[in-house]
Protein backbone atom coordinates (compact mmCIF):
# COMPACT_ATOMS: atom_id res chain seq x y z
CA UNK A 1 0.00 0.00 0.00
CA UNK A 2 2.74 2.67 0.78
CA UNK A 3 4.40 1.76 -2.56
CA UNK A 4 1.60 2.02 -4.38
CA UNK A 5 0.87 5.66 -2.61
CA UNK A 6 4.66 6.62 -3.16
CA UNK A 7 4.19 5.69 -6.76
CA UNK A 8 1.49 7.67 -7.13
CA UNK A 9 2.33 10.90 -5.63
CA UNK A 10 4.12 13.17 -8.10
CA UNK A 11 7.00 15.24 -6.65
CA UNK A 12 5.93 18.39 -9.05
CA UNK A 13 2.61 18.73 -6.96
CA UNK A 14 4.99 20.99 -4.87
CA UNK A 15 3.44 22.68 -1.23
CA UNK A 16 1.28 25.38 -1.43
CA UNK A 17 2.27 29.21 0.51
CA UNK A 18 0.73 28.52 3.53
CA UNK A 19 2.15 25.07 3.94
CA UNK A 20 5.81 26.55 3.66
CA UNK A 21 6.30 26.98 7.13
CA UNK A 22 4.76 23.83 8.49
CA UNK A 23 6.91 21.80 5.68
CA UNK A 24 9.88 23.63 6.71
CA UNK A 25 9.30 22.48 10.35
CA UNK A 26 8.55 18.89 9.43
CA UNK A 27 11.53 18.81 7.15
CA UNK A 28 13.95 20.19 9.97
CA UNK A 29 12.67 17.70 12.33
CA UNK A 30 12.44 14.92 9.98
CA UNK A 31 15.47 12.14 9.84
CA UNK A 32 16.75 13.10 6.17
CA UNK A 33 17.68 16.58 7.11
CA UNK A 34 19.34 14.81 9.79
CA UNK A 35 21.16 12.53 7.68
CA UNK A 36 22.75 15.66 5.82
CA UNK A 37 23.52 17.14 9.25
CA UNK A 38 25.76 13.80 9.82
CA UNK A 39 27.03 13.97 6.43
CA UNK A 40 28.32 17.68 6.99
CA UNK A 41 30.17 16.94 10.64
CA UNK A 42 31.22 13.88 9.38
CA UNK A 43 32.93 15.86 6.54
CA UNK A 44 34.93 17.65 9.50
CA UNK A 45 35.17 14.48 11.27
CA UNK A 46 38.65 13.65 9.51
CA UNK A 47 41.17 16.11 10.81
CA UNK A 48 43.61 13.43 12.14
CA UNK A 49 44.18 12.04 8.09
CA UNK A 50 45.94 15.79 7.70
CA UNK A 51 48.67 14.45 10.09
CA UNK A 52 50.88 13.63 7.36
CA UNK A 53 50.34 17.52 5.48
CA UNK A 54 51.38 19.16 8.75
CA UNK A 55 53.79 16.41 10.72
CA UNK A 56 56.61 17.73 9.06
CA UNK A 57 56.26 21.22 10.51
CA UNK A 58 55.68 19.80 14.05
CA UNK A 59 59.08 18.08 13.20
CA UNK A 60 60.71 21.13 11.84
CA UNK A 61 59.45 23.99 14.25
CA UNK A 62 60.04 21.76 17.38
CA UNK A 63 63.01 19.52 16.21
CA UNK A 64 61.84 16.01 17.15
CA UNK A 65 63.26 12.74 15.41
CA UNK A 66 61.62 10.49 13.91
CA UNK A 67 60.54 8.27 17.26
CA UNK A 68 59.26 10.90 18.56
CA UNK A 69 56.58 12.03 15.40
CA UNK A 70 55.56 8.46 15.29
CA UNK A 71 55.00 9.12 19.41
CA UNK A 72 53.11 11.61 18.22
CA UNK A 73 51.40 9.84 15.56
CA UNK A 74 50.19 7.10 18.29
CA UNK A 75 48.73 9.45 20.52
CA UNK A 76 46.52 11.17 17.78
CA UNK A 77 45.75 7.27 16.50
CA UNK A 78 44.99 6.80 20.63
CA UNK A 79 42.79 9.97 20.43
CA UNK A 80 40.70 9.07 17.40
CA UNK A 81 39.89 5.16 18.32
CA UNK A 82 39.82 4.82 21.86
CA UNK A 83 36.38 6.46 21.60
CA UNK A 84 34.73 4.39 24.76
CA UNK A 85 33.82 7.90 27.13
CA UNK A 86 32.08 9.14 24.21
CA UNK A 87 30.01 5.99 24.12
CA UNK A 88 29.78 6.18 27.89
CA UNK A 89 28.32 9.64 27.45
CA UNK A 90 26.22 8.64 24.75
CA UNK A 91 24.45 6.21 27.16
CA UNK A 92 23.52 8.48 29.53
CA UNK A 93 23.22 11.79 27.95
CA UNK A 94 21.54 13.65 25.21
CA UNK A 95 23.08 13.91 21.62
CA UNK A 96 23.50 17.32 21.55
CA UNK A 97 25.28 17.28 24.36
CA UNK A 98 27.65 14.43 22.81
CA UNK A 99 28.00 17.00 19.84
CA UNK A 100 29.06 19.84 22.22
CA UNK A 101 31.68 18.23 24.15
CA UNK A 102 33.68 16.73 20.95
CA UNK A 103 33.04 20.14 19.88
CA UNK A 104 35.20 21.72 23.00
CA UNK A 105 37.54 18.98 22.76
CA UNK A 106 38.39 19.48 19.26
CA UNK A 107 38.96 23.18 19.53
CA UNK A 108 41.08 23.36 22.73
CA UNK A 109 43.22 19.88 21.38
CA UNK A 110 44.10 21.63 18.03
CA UNK A 111 44.44 25.30 19.03
CA UNK A 112 47.30 24.53 21.60
CA UNK A 113 49.23 22.50 18.91
CA UNK A 114 48.75 25.87 16.42
CA UNK A 115 49.88 27.94 19.57
CA UNK A 116 53.23 25.74 20.54
CA UNK A 117 54.08 25.73 16.57
CA UNK A 118 53.54 29.32 15.59
CA UNK A 119 55.56 29.73 18.77
CA UNK A 120 52.92 31.82 20.48
CA UNK A 121 53.60 29.57 23.57
CA UNK A 122 56.55 28.14 25.72
CA UNK A 123 57.58 25.05 23.65
CA UNK A 124 55.64 22.44 25.51
CA UNK A 125 57.02 19.06 26.60
CA UNK A 126 56.53 15.92 23.81
CA UNK A 127 54.17 14.43 26.77
CA UNK A 128 51.87 17.52 26.63
CA UNK A 129 52.16 17.70 22.63
CA UNK A 130 50.59 13.75 23.14
CA UNK A 131 47.71 14.88 25.28
CA UNK A 132 47.49 17.94 23.38
CA UNK A 133 46.73 16.00 19.58
CA UNK A 134 45.16 12.95 21.45
CA UNK A 135 42.23 15.89 23.24
CA UNK A 136 41.80 16.85 19.89
CA UNK A 137 42.09 13.83 17.90
CA UNK A 138 39.27 11.81 20.76
CA UNK A 139 36.61 14.70 19.42
CA UNK A 140 35.89 12.67 16.36
CA UNK A 141 34.57 9.85 18.27
CA UNK A 142 31.93 12.46 19.54
CA UNK A 143 31.11 13.52 15.78
CA UNK A 144 30.90 10.07 15.07
CA UNK A 145 28.89 8.45 18.08
CA UNK A 146 26.70 11.88 17.61
CA UNK A 147 26.05 11.73 13.94
CA UNK A 148 27.04 8.10 12.96
CA UNK A 149 25.03 5.80 15.55
CA UNK A 150 22.22 8.10 15.16
CA UNK A 151 21.95 7.29 12.00
CA UNK A 152 22.12 3.74 12.16
CA UNK A 153 19.34 3.56 14.59
CA UNK A 154 17.09 5.74 11.70
CA UNK A 155 17.98 4.15 9.16
CA UNK A 156 18.80 0.22 10.41
CA UNK A 157 17.69 -1.34 6.71
CA UNK A 158 20.54 0.44 5.01
CA UNK A 159 23.35 0.77 7.85
CA UNK A 160 26.15 -0.79 5.18
CA UNK A 161 25.59 1.54 2.23
CA UNK A 162 24.99 4.45 5.00
CA UNK A 163 27.75 3.77 7.17
CA UNK A 164 29.56 3.54 4.07
CA UNK A 165 28.60 7.20 2.88
CA UNK A 166 29.10 8.70 6.41
CA UNK A 167 32.78 7.16 6.22
CA UNK A 168 33.12 8.33 2.92
CA UNK A 169 32.66 11.96 3.98
CA UNK A 170 34.98 11.56 6.79
CA UNK A 171 37.30 10.16 4.27
CA UNK A 172 37.01 12.93 2.12
CA UNK A 173 37.56 15.51 4.60
CA UNK A 174 41.16 15.92 4.58
CA UNK A 175 40.83 16.36 0.65
CA UNK A 176 37.92 18.96 1.52
CA UNK A 177 39.83 20.73 4.26
CA UNK A 178 42.28 21.11 2.18
CA UNK A 179 41.02 22.94 -0.40
CA UNK A 180 39.50 25.99 2.19
CA UNK A 181 42.54 25.95 3.93
CA UNK A 182 44.08 27.09 0.62
CA UNK A 183 41.49 29.54 -0.43
CA UNK A 184 41.35 31.04 3.05
CA UNK A 185 45.16 31.04 4.27
CA UNK A 186 47.36 30.25 1.24
CA UNK A 187 49.73 27.39 1.13
CA UNK A 188 50.59 27.90 5.30
CA UNK A 189 50.63 24.16 6.88
CA UNK A 190 50.59 26.13 10.46
CA UNK A 191 46.98 27.81 9.39
CA UNK A 192 45.73 24.40 7.88
CA UNK A 193 46.24 23.18 12.25
CA UNK A 194 44.31 26.59 13.03
CA UNK A 195 41.53 25.78 10.19
CA UNK A 196 40.81 22.04 11.94
CA UNK A 197 40.80 23.11 15.07
CA UNK A 198 37.83 25.93 14.39
CA UNK A 199 35.75 24.70 11.40
CA UNK A 200 34.68 20.89 12.45
CA UNK A 201 33.53 22.28 16.19
CA UNK A 202 31.48 25.46 14.64
CA UNK A 203 29.44 22.98 12.39
CA UNK A 204 28.41 20.81 15.51
CA UNK A 205 27.71 23.48 17.09
CA UNK A 206 25.34 24.51 14.31
CA UNK A 207 23.91 21.27 13.59
CA UNK A 208 23.59 20.53 17.56
CA UNK A 209 20.44 20.20 17.78
CA UNK A 210 19.55 18.33 14.59
CA UNK A 211 20.92 15.05 14.99
CA UNK A 212 18.68 12.74 17.09
CA UNK A 213 17.25 9.52 17.01
CA UNK A 214 14.03 9.52 14.86
CA UNK A 215 11.77 6.35 14.14
CA UNK A 216 12.18 4.61 10.94
CA UNK A 217 9.72 4.59 8.27
CA UNK A 218 9.50 2.54 5.81
CA UNK A 219 10.62 3.42 2.71
CA UNK A 220 10.23 1.17 -0.27
CA UNK A 221 12.82 3.03 -2.47
CA UNK A 222 15.83 3.99 0.22
CA UNK A 223 18.40 1.98 -1.21
CA UNK A 224 17.66 4.19 -4.49
CA UNK A 225 17.82 7.59 -2.28
CA UNK A 226 20.62 6.47 -0.90
CA UNK A 227 22.49 5.24 -4.34
CA UNK A 228 22.04 9.52 -5.13
CA UNK A 229 23.81 10.39 -2.37
CA UNK A 230 26.24 8.06 -3.28
CA UNK A 231 26.38 9.67 -6.93
CA UNK A 232 26.39 13.02 -5.40
CA UNK A 233 29.55 12.29 -3.14
CA UNK A 234 31.04 10.54 -6.08
CA UNK A 235 31.09 13.87 -8.08
CA UNK A 236 32.61 16.01 -5.23
CA UNK A 237 35.33 13.06 -5.02
CA UNK A 238 35.98 13.32 -8.51
CA UNK A 239 36.17 16.82 -8.67
CA UNK A 240 38.26 16.53 -5.43
CA UNK A 241 41.14 14.22 -7.02
CA UNK A 242 40.97 16.52 -10.06
CA UNK A 243 41.62 19.73 -8.67
CA UNK A 244 44.15 18.28 -6.22
CA UNK A 245 46.50 16.85 -8.97
CA UNK A 246 45.91 20.23 -11.08
CA UNK A 247 47.29 22.19 -8.05
CA UNK A 248 50.59 19.91 -8.19
CA UNK A 249 51.10 21.02 -11.89
CA UNK A 250 49.40 24.50 -11.87
CA UNK A 251 49.91 27.57 -9.71
CA UNK A 252 47.08 28.85 -9.01
CA UNK A 253 46.02 32.17 -7.88
CA UNK A 254 44.72 33.05 -4.79
CA UNK A 255 41.34 33.55 -6.99
CA UNK A 256 41.40 30.44 -8.31
CA UNK A 257 41.75 28.62 -4.78
CA UNK A 258 38.42 30.17 -3.76
CA UNK A 259 36.55 29.21 -7.02
CA UNK A 260 37.77 25.75 -6.61
CA UNK A 261 36.46 25.88 -3.13
CA UNK A 262 33.36 27.31 -3.70
CA UNK A 263 32.06 24.19 -6.28
CA UNK A 264 33.28 21.99 -3.71
CA UNK A 265 31.12 23.50 -0.92
CA UNK A 266 28.23 23.18 -3.86
CA UNK A 267 28.96 19.45 -4.44
CA UNK A 268 29.09 19.07 -0.43
CA UNK A 269 25.30 20.65 -0.25
CA UNK A 270 24.19 18.96 -3.15
CA UNK A 271 22.45 16.49 -1.06
CA UNK A 272 20.71 18.62 0.56
CA UNK A 273 18.09 18.99 -2.69
CA UNK A 274 17.88 15.25 -2.27
CA UNK A 275 16.78 15.27 1.72
CA UNK A 276 14.54 18.26 0.58
CA UNK A 277 12.92 16.05 -1.74
CA UNK A 278 12.49 12.74 0.17
CA UNK A 279 11.00 14.99 2.65
CA UNK A 280 8.31 16.62 0.65
CA UNK A 281 7.35 12.86 -0.83
CA UNK A 282 6.53 12.23 2.83
CA UNK A 283 4.72 15.57 3.30
CA UNK A 284 2.03 14.62 0.39
CA UNK A 285 1.92 11.43 1.49
CA UNK A 286 0.53 12.19 4.75
CA UNK A 287 -1.95 14.57 3.20
CA UNK A 288 -3.53 11.94 0.82
CA UNK A 289 -7.28 10.59 2.42
CA UNK A 290 -7.25 7.27 4.06
CA UNK A 291 -8.32 4.84 1.69
CA UNK A 292 -11.46 3.14 2.57
CA UNK A 293 -10.32 0.75 5.78
CA UNK A 294 -12.15 -2.55 4.81
CA UNK A 295 -8.55 -4.06 4.55
CA UNK A 296 -7.38 -2.61 7.41
CA UNK A 297 -10.21 -3.73 9.71
CA UNK A 298 -9.70 -7.43 8.88
CA UNK A 299 -5.68 -7.35 9.07
CA UNK A 300 -4.60 -5.25 12.17
CA UNK A 301 -6.19 -7.99 14.76
CA UNK A 302 -3.87 -10.60 12.73
CA UNK A 303 -0.92 -9.47 13.78
CA UNK A 304 -1.43 -8.73 17.42
CA UNK A 305 -2.70 -12.05 18.50
CA UNK A 306 0.10 -13.32 16.90
CA UNK A 307 2.64 -11.33 18.53
CA UNK A 308 0.81 -12.40 21.74
CA UNK A 309 1.69 -15.98 21.26
CA UNK A 310 5.25 -15.29 20.22
CA UNK A 311 5.79 -13.50 23.14
CA UNK A 312 4.92 -16.12 25.18
CA UNK A 313 6.43 -18.80 23.01
CA UNK A 314 9.62 -16.95 21.54
CA UNK A 315 12.84 -17.24 23.65
CA UNK A 316 13.77 -13.90 22.76
CA UNK A 317 10.87 -12.37 23.37
CA UNK A 318 10.52 -8.80 25.12
CA UNK A 319 8.94 -10.50 28.10
CA UNK A 320 11.74 -12.58 28.74
CA UNK A 321 14.45 -9.61 27.77
CA UNK A 322 12.77 -7.93 30.59
CA UNK A 323 13.22 -10.59 33.02
CA UNK A 324 17.18 -10.74 32.26
CA UNK A 325 17.42 -6.77 32.44
CA UNK A 326 16.15 -7.49 36.00
CA UNK A 327 19.91 -9.37 36.77
CA UNK A 328 23.05 -7.88 37.03
CA UNK A 329 25.40 -7.58 33.87
CA UNK A 330 27.50 -10.22 35.11
CA UNK A 331 24.66 -13.03 35.66
CA UNK A 332 23.87 -12.59 32.16
CA UNK A 333 28.16 -12.91 30.93
CA UNK A 334 27.55 -15.92 29.68
CA UNK A 335 24.08 -16.31 28.97
CA UNK A 336 24.36 -14.78 25.52
CA UNK A 337 21.18 -13.98 23.17
CA UNK A 338 21.16 -15.02 19.04
CA UNK A 339 22.79 -13.21 16.99
CA UNK A 340 21.35 -10.45 15.95
CA UNK A 341 19.73 -9.87 19.21
CA UNK A 342 20.91 -7.09 21.58
CA UNK A 343 24.00 -8.11 23.47
CA UNK A 344 24.85 -6.01 26.86
CA UNK A 345 27.98 -4.61 26.48
CA UNK A 346 29.83 -7.39 28.76
CA UNK A 347 28.46 -10.32 26.48
CA UNK A 348 29.66 -8.66 23.42
CA UNK A 349 32.82 -8.02 25.06
CA UNK A 350 33.82 -11.10 26.20
CA UNK A 351 32.59 -13.02 23.03
CA UNK A 352 34.53 -15.00 20.85
CA UNK A 353 33.05 -12.93 17.31
CA UNK A 354 34.19 -9.56 19.18
CA UNK A 355 37.93 -11.63 19.66
CA UNK A 356 38.21 -12.36 16.69
CA UNK A 357 36.97 -9.05 15.23
CA UNK A 358 39.51 -7.46 17.54
CA UNK A 359 42.48 -9.42 16.42
CA UNK A 360 41.33 -9.04 12.52
CA UNK A 361 40.78 -4.78 13.50
CA UNK A 362 44.56 -5.05 15.33
CA UNK A 363 46.58 -6.54 12.42
CA UNK A 364 44.39 -4.62 9.39
CA UNK A 365 44.18 -1.08 10.71
CA UNK A 366 46.66 -0.86 13.07
CA UNK A 367 48.76 -1.49 9.88
CA UNK A 368 47.12 1.02 7.70
CA UNK A 369 47.32 3.65 10.03
CA UNK A 370 50.57 3.29 10.95
CA UNK A 371 51.30 3.64 6.46
CA UNK A 372 49.52 6.52 6.33
CA UNK A 373 50.50 8.73 9.56
CA UNK A 374 54.79 7.71 7.53
CA UNK A 375 53.38 8.60 4.03
CA UNK A 376 54.85 11.54 4.00
CA UNK A 377 58.31 10.95 5.61
CA UNK A 378 58.06 7.74 2.83
CA UNK A 379 58.10 9.85 -0.35
CA UNK A 380 60.78 12.06 1.21
CA UNK A 381 62.95 8.86 1.56
CA UNK A 382 62.36 7.92 -1.51
CA UNK A 383 63.23 11.12 -3.07
CA UNK A 384 59.92 12.62 -4.17
CA UNK A 385 59.46 16.44 -4.13
CA UNK A 386 57.45 18.22 -1.24
CA UNK A 387 54.74 18.75 -3.94
CA UNK A 388 54.81 15.60 -4.78
CA UNK A 389 54.34 14.36 -1.19
CA UNK A 390 51.60 16.20 -0.43
CA UNK A 391 49.60 14.81 -3.27
CA UNK A 392 50.50 11.04 -2.44
CA UNK A 393 48.35 12.50 1.57
CA UNK A 394 45.78 13.78 -0.81
CA UNK A 395 45.79 10.37 -2.98
CA UNK A 396 44.90 8.42 0.15
CA UNK A 397 42.23 10.66 1.61
CA UNK A 398 40.38 10.58 -1.62
CA UNK A 399 41.13 6.63 -2.31
CA UNK A 400 40.05 6.22 1.58
CA UNK A 401 36.75 7.32 0.75
CA UNK A 402 35.89 5.30 -2.40
CA UNK A 403 37.04 2.43 -0.14
CA UNK A 404 34.29 3.39 2.12
CA UNK A 405 31.73 3.72 -0.29
CA UNK A 406 32.84 0.54 -1.93
CA UNK A 407 32.58 -1.90 0.61
CA UNK A 408 29.73 -0.36 2.35
CA UNK A 409 27.49 -0.36 -0.66
CA UNK A 410 28.76 -3.63 -2.03
CA UNK A 411 29.05 -5.54 1.16
CA UNK A 412 25.44 -4.67 1.42
CA UNK A 413 24.19 -5.28 -2.33
CA UNK A 414 26.52 -8.89 -1.68
CA UNK A 415 24.86 -9.68 1.42
CA UNK A 416 21.16 -8.98 0.76
CA UNK A 417 21.14 -10.95 -2.88
CA UNK A 418 23.58 -13.45 -2.23
CA UNK A 419 23.40 -13.82 1.62
CA UNK A 420 27.61 -13.85 1.64
CA UNK A 421 28.68 -12.31 5.61
CA UNK A 422 30.07 -9.38 5.32
CA UNK A 423 33.22 -10.55 7.22
CA UNK A 424 34.06 -11.99 3.89
CA UNK A 425 34.46 -8.46 2.20
CA UNK A 426 37.07 -7.76 4.89
CA UNK A 427 39.14 -10.24 4.38
CA UNK A 428 39.40 -9.02 0.38
CA UNK A 429 40.56 -5.93 1.38
CA UNK A 430 43.41 -6.80 4.10
CA UNK A 431 44.75 -9.12 1.07
CA UNK A 432 44.49 -6.12 -1.15
CA UNK A 433 46.56 -3.68 1.39
CA UNK A 434 49.35 -6.65 1.81
CA UNK A 435 49.73 -5.79 -1.75
CA UNK A 436 49.93 -1.64 -0.90
CA UNK A 437 52.52 -2.44 1.86
CA UNK A 438 54.87 -4.34 -0.77
CA UNK A 439 55.39 -1.85 -3.09
CA UNK A 440 56.46 0.87 -0.58
CA UNK A 441 58.73 -2.41 0.34
CA UNK A 442 60.26 -2.90 -2.75
CA UNK A 443 59.29 0.41 -4.55
CA UNK A 444 59.55 1.15 -8.43
CA UNK A 445 59.51 4.61 -10.21
CA UNK A 446 56.26 5.84 -9.32
CA UNK A 447 55.08 2.80 -7.84
CA UNK A 448 54.07 5.21 -4.90
CA UNK A 449 51.15 6.57 -5.88
CA UNK A 450 49.95 2.90 -6.87
CA UNK A 451 50.72 2.28 -3.07
CA UNK A 452 49.01 5.57 -2.15
CA UNK A 453 45.62 4.26 -3.58
CA UNK A 454 45.74 0.70 -2.70
CA UNK A 455 46.68 1.64 1.16
CA UNK A 456 44.00 4.53 1.15
CA UNK A 457 41.31 2.50 -0.20
CA UNK A 458 41.65 -0.78 2.01
CA UNK A 459 42.16 1.77 4.77
CA UNK A 460 38.95 3.20 4.31
CA UNK A 461 37.33 0.02 3.21
CA UNK A 462 37.99 -1.79 6.78
CA UNK A 463 35.36 1.00 8.87
CA UNK A 464 32.41 0.63 7.48
CA UNK A 465 32.73 -3.13 7.43
CA UNK A 466 33.76 -3.19 11.03
CA UNK A 467 30.83 -0.40 12.53
CA UNK A 468 28.56 -2.82 10.33
CA UNK A 469 29.40 -6.14 11.64
CA UNK A 470 29.54 -5.20 15.00
CA UNK A 471 25.86 -3.50 14.97
CA UNK A 472 24.50 -7.11 12.66
CA UNK A 473 25.93 -9.44 15.05
CA UNK A 474 25.15 -7.67 18.52
CA UNK A 475 22.35 -5.57 18.19
CA UNK A 476 22.11 -1.89 18.67
CA UNK A 477 20.88 -1.41 22.07
CA UNK A 478 24.28 -0.56 23.39
CA UNK A 479 25.89 0.25 19.73
CA UNK A 480 27.18 3.85 20.49
CA UNK A 481 29.43 1.64 23.61
CA UNK A 482 30.44 -1.47 21.17
CA UNK A 483 31.41 0.26 18.14
CA UNK A 484 33.84 2.61 19.84
CA UNK A 485 35.26 -0.44 22.20
CA UNK A 486 35.73 -2.49 18.25
CA UNK A 487 37.91 0.33 17.23
CA UNK A 488 39.80 0.27 20.29
CA UNK A 489 42.33 -2.72 18.64
CA UNK A 490 43.37 0.20 16.18
CA UNK A 491 45.53 2.43 18.42
CA UNK A 492 46.76 -0.54 20.15
CA UNK A 493 48.17 -2.01 16.25
CA UNK A 494 49.45 1.44 15.47
CA UNK A 495 51.72 2.00 18.78
CA UNK A 496 53.19 -1.40 18.14
CA UNK A 497 53.46 -1.02 14.55
CA UNK A 498 54.18 2.76 14.17
CA UNK A 499 56.20 3.81 17.07
CA UNK A 500 57.84 0.42 18.31
CA UNK A 501 58.38 -1.10 14.82
CA UNK A 502 58.37 1.54 11.74
CA UNK A 503 60.11 4.73 14.22
CA UNK A 504 62.63 2.64 15.41
CA UNK A 505 63.66 0.52 12.42
CA UNK A 506 63.54 4.18 10.56
CA UNK A 507 65.76 5.74 12.86
CA UNK A 508 68.02 2.69 12.68
CA UNK A 509 69.06 3.22 8.92
CA UNK A 510 68.88 7.07 9.40
CA UNK A 511 71.55 6.33 12.21
CA UNK A 512 73.69 4.06 9.76
CA UNK A 513 73.60 6.43 7.06
CA UNK A 514 75.04 9.16 9.42
CA UNK A 515 77.41 6.76 10.55
CA UNK A 516 78.62 6.19 7.17
CA UNK A 517 79.09 10.15 6.52
CA UNK A 518 81.21 9.69 9.67
CA UNK A 519 78.82 11.79 11.74
CA UNK A 520 76.86 11.40 14.99
CA UNK A 521 73.02 12.37 16.13
CA UNK A 522 73.80 15.16 17.89
CA UNK A 523 75.61 16.62 14.71
CA UNK A 524 72.23 16.86 12.60
CA UNK A 525 69.27 18.92 14.24
CA UNK A 526 66.34 16.10 12.20
CA UNK A 527 67.33 12.16 11.77
CA UNK A 528 66.32 12.12 8.48
CA UNK A 529 66.57 9.00 5.97
CA UNK A 530 67.29 8.78 2.15
CA UNK A 531 66.55 5.47 0.23
CA UNK A 532 64.12 2.68 -0.45
CA UNK A 533 66.13 0.50 2.41
CA UNK A 534 64.68 2.98 5.14
CA UNK A 535 60.93 1.16 5.31
CA UNK A 536 61.86 -1.76 3.65
CA UNK A 537 61.85 -4.08 6.42
CA UNK A 538 59.15 -2.24 8.59
CA UNK A 539 56.73 -2.79 5.69
CA UNK A 540 57.48 -6.17 4.60
CA UNK A 541 56.49 -7.09 8.56
CA UNK A 542 53.17 -5.04 8.15
CA UNK A 543 52.29 -7.02 4.75
CA UNK A 544 53.04 -10.01 6.84
CA UNK A 545 51.12 -8.92 9.73
CA UNK A 546 47.98 -7.83 7.65
CA UNK A 547 47.83 -11.37 6.12
CA UNK A 548 47.32 -13.23 9.58
CA UNK A 549 44.89 -10.49 9.65
CA UNK A 550 43.19 -11.47 6.57
CA UNK A 551 43.35 -15.58 7.65
CA UNK A 552 41.73 -14.55 11.56
CA UNK A 553 38.83 -12.52 9.95
CA UNK A 554 38.18 -16.15 7.41
CA UNK A 555 37.73 -17.79 11.03
CA UNK A 556 34.32 -15.02 11.16
CA UNK A 557 33.44 -15.71 7.89
CA UNK A 558 32.81 -19.56 8.78
CA UNK A 559 31.18 -18.64 12.58
CA UNK A 560 28.74 -16.61 11.13
CA UNK A 561 27.80 -17.86 7.53
CA UNK A 562 24.97 -19.48 9.04
CA UNK A 563 23.73 -15.80 10.34
CA UNK A 564 23.83 -14.11 7.26
CA UNK A 565 22.09 -16.86 5.49
CA UNK A 566 19.16 -15.99 7.46
CA UNK A 567 17.05 -12.38 6.88
CA UNK A 568 19.12 -10.22 9.16
CA UNK A 569 16.83 -7.02 8.63
CA UNK A 570 13.34 -8.63 9.26
CA UNK A 571 12.94 -7.63 13.15
CA UNK A 572 13.72 -4.18 11.56
CA UNK A 573 11.19 -4.16 9.04
CA UNK A 574 8.50 -5.65 11.40
CA UNK A 575 9.01 -2.64 13.80
CA UNK A 576 9.36 0.65 11.25
CA UNK A 577 6.43 2.80 11.37
CA UNK A 578 4.35 2.89 7.90
CA UNK A 579 3.34 6.04 6.51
Amino acid sequence: MVEEAMGSISISRGIKGNELLPFTVQFLKGRWFALFASFLIMAGAGATYLFGTYSKQIKATLGYDQTTLNLLGFAKDLGANVGVLSGLVAEVTPTWFVLLLGAALNFGGYFMIWLAVTGKIAKPKVWQMCIYICIGANSQNFANTGALVTSVKNFPESRGSMLGLLKGYTGLSGAIMTQIYLAVYGNDSKSLILLIGWLPAAISVIFVYTIRTIRPIRHPNESRVFYQFLFASIALAVFLMAITLTEKMVNFSKAAYAGATTVVCFLLFTPLLVSIREELLVWNIKKQPINPPTEITVEKPKPEVVESKQEVSKPGSPKQADEKEGKSCFLTIFDRPDRGEDYTILQALTSIDMLTLFFATFCGLGSSLTAVDNLGQIGESLGYPNKTVTSFVSLVSIWNYFGRVFSGFVSEKLMVKYKLPRPLMMTVVLLLACIGYLLVAFPAPGSLYIASIIIGFSFGAQLPLIFAIISELFGLKYYSTLFNCGQLASPLGSYIFNVKLTGMLYDREALKDLAKKGLTRSSVKELTCIGPHCYRLSFIILASVTFFGALTSLILVVRTRKFYRSDIYKKFRENAESL
